[in-house]
């Protein structure tokens, strides 16, 4: 029933699954027929939501591990885990990212180093098991990385270390599809605006209580979707759906490109 959108025979890892996008993903995926390896750092949780995925009757199936991307042998170690979990592995989502503020006059280079390592440099080294497994198995596999919008333009200040490490995402995607286009691979990023998720929130009630010297607070719930021409802020599913799309044969001569996902935000 899911057409060019079929996933079925895939084998999936979804980064920062337990939550927000990165389980709506996940549970997409296996809908559309894939296999989907959840990781996340916090372990009970990510094998519960795993647990939630099978129970809710999808065509695929669901194995929560326990993973830090931060550490590269660990970011590497997940897709070694997907093969040993459903015997291969062709499609990554490089979802797990954080997303702290601090001001480009106050923060630390070690402040900078926590969000780039996390964000970009182990995404890029779990795109890299990646693809060097599909290449290696004969796979034209599908390798579609989280940004954001912040990526093309700041969303407020405060997040010079988070805009720095998705537009570095947006690079290293057009590099990699470059370079994989010739073994049938493809990479792809989406750039998603606002999105409700448990993660944003707290993030928004966090700058709401900082003190005055803080970067400036995001708005929260209306007022936060008061510049988005649609009107309100995006679902995580529908940041999943997008995703869907990029893995799936839909998307067969898509490579190198960022899938605006913002419900007009840039436009404003």
């Amino acid at each position: 029933m899911w057409g060019p959108f079929d996933l079925d025979g895939h084998a999936a890892v979804v980064t920062g699954a337990a939550r927000g996008i990165g389980f709506a993903t996940a549970k997409r995926l296996a809908e559309a027929g894939s296999h989907v390896l959840l990781v996340d750092r916090d372990g009970a949780l990510v094998a519960q939501r795993a647990s939630e995925i099978v129970a809710s009757g999808v065509r695929g199936s669901a194995v929560g591990h326990a993973a830090d991307l931060a550490d590269i042998d660990a970011a590497r170690g997940t897709i070694e885990a997907c093969v040993a979990a459903f015997g291969r592995c062709t499609l990554l989502v490089n979802n797990a990212g954080i997303f702290p503020a601090a001001s480009s006059l106050s923060m630390t280079p070690e402040f900078f180093d926590r969000v780039l390592t996390l964000n970009l440099r182990g995404a890029v080294f779990a795109a890299q098991a990646a693809a060097a497994r599909m290449v290696a198995a004969g796979d034209r596999g599908s390798i579609v990385n989280i940004a954001s919008v912040d990526a093309l333009r700041p969303a407020m200040v405060g997040l010079a270390a988070y805009d720095a490490s998705k537009a570095g995402m947006v690079a290293v995607t057009k590099s990699m599809a470059l370079e994989l286009a010739p073994h049938g691979i493809r990479v792809n990023a989406i750039a998603p605006g606002g999105v409700d998720t448990e993660g944003a929130r707290a993030f928004q009630s966090e700058l709401a209580a900082a003190p005055p010297s803080a970067p400036a607070p995001a708005a929260t719930g209306a007022a936060a979707a008061s510049p988005i021409p649609m009107g309100r802020m995006a679902e995580p599913d529908e940041i999943a759906l997008a995703v869907v799309y990029l893995a799936s044969s839909a998307a067969s001569y898509v490579t190198g490109a960022t899938l605006v996902v913002d419900g007009g935000m840039l436009l404003t």
